[in-house]
């Protein structure tokens, strides 16, 4: 495959508690090796709790509205056109604290498996769960 094409009305999308992932790029949907391209929408105060991906970067682009980033202990507001890049395996966590949803692209490399992304989730080991 050269390429493909991802309309917004074709995009396959997961519904979670939290907000939707709209898989713009993964490796069953584009057969990507490199790139995980994911439009998140994060519901009005919901979020991402504390995780990391042990073999992966990540850069958060904020779309719309605001969230409050955290990469390892350090937090920071972002608004539409900030971003926040995170190293491998460092723990990380997005949390909607405006009155609106907010939308982030979600770019993760290199692709892990067919959905193209491992996550270890850490919201319950401390220091994460007293950090909120």
């Amino acid at each position: 495959m050269n390429g493909k094409f991802i309309t917004a009305a074709a995009m396959e999308r997961d519904h979670l508690d939290w907000g939707v992932l709209g898989w713009v790029s993964r490796p069953a949907t584009t057969a990507a090796r490199n790139l995980v391209v994911v439009d998140v929408t994060l519901e009005h105060g919901q979020g991402h709790d504390f995780h990391k991906h042990p073999d992966q970067e990540e850069v958060i682009y904020v779309i719309d509205g605001s969230i409050e980033q955290w990469i390892d202990q350090d937090k920071q507001v972002l608004s539409a056109g900030d971003s926040a890049f995170i190293s491998v395996d460092v723990v990380h966590a997005s949390f909607n604290k405006s009155g609106s949803p907010a939308r982030l692209l979600a770019i993760l490399g290199p692709c892990i498996g067919e959905e193209g992304y491992d996550l270890v989730d850490v919201f319950e080991e401390e220091p994460w769960r007293s950090l909120r």
